[in-house]
């Protein structure tokens, strides 16, 4: 018997999964969206595009006894990559040196990736298989961001089986600092250059 899902969106939709959505209404509402061929499997541009301007995602995995696990990871615009339309990986970043993240994946390579941007409002979720790769230096090179201050330990590949995105519904809606800081510096510039348009308009009437 193959294990092969009828519909990309099994990753999440399982039997038990379909039987609530039946019985609270919405069953009827995402089998049409099956019968279209479920959640998209490919990275398309749109994806790609959002993927390249996040600066942070958490990257979720569990142990073979099923024990759930969700890690921030966080560099860079561009620093989770995208190798082609089904393959995502990163830089893996020394930290704590727990490893549970590597630990989980040497014997569940099931994993998940969330992203979420604040300030637009949106968020995609990707179901997935990952793997940690130690023995490769040029991809962790090539991985690694250009001039960021960190020290790779080794390369997470991590492969796309689907993903799909929420409604901007109860996301709240928050500013990085850079970017408020780059507004206010701009501001703060004007508000100079102002002022001493003024300083010179005054000096002017006075010698009038």
């Amino acid at each position: 018997m193959s294990d092969t899902p009828a519909y990309s969106s099994d990753v999440g939709f399982t039997p038990t999964v379909k039987a609530i959505q039946s019985r609270k209404g919405s069953r009827e509402a995402y089998a049409r969206m099956e019968e279209k061929g479920g959640w998209r499997t490919g990275i398309d541009d749109d994806l790609a595009a959002f993927i390249g301007e996040q600066t942070s995602f958490f990257l979720a995995t569990a142990s073979a006894a099923g024990q759930p696990y969700i890690q921030h990871r966080g560099g860079p615009a561009g620093f989770l990559k995208v190798l082609d339309k089904t393959t995502l990986a990163f830089a893996d970043f020394a930290g704590n040196r727990q490893f549970i993240t590597q630990g989980n994946l040497s014997e569940n390579p099931k994993a998940y990736i969330f992203l979420i941007d604040y300030v637009h409002r949106r968020r995609v979720k990707i179901w997935g298989e990952a793997k940690v790769i130690e023995d490769d230096p040029a991809l962790v090179a090539a991985l690694m961001p250009r001039g960021y201050k960190a020290r790779p330990e080794q390369a997470i590949v991590f492969k796309v089986a689907a993903w799909d995105t929420n409604c901007p519904q109860h996301i709240p809606q928050k500013l990085d600092v850079a970017d408020v800081a780059a507004v206010i510096n701009a501001r703060d510039q004007r508000i100079a250059e102002l002022e001493a348009e003024l300083a010179e308009l005054k000096k002017h009437l006075t010698a009038v």
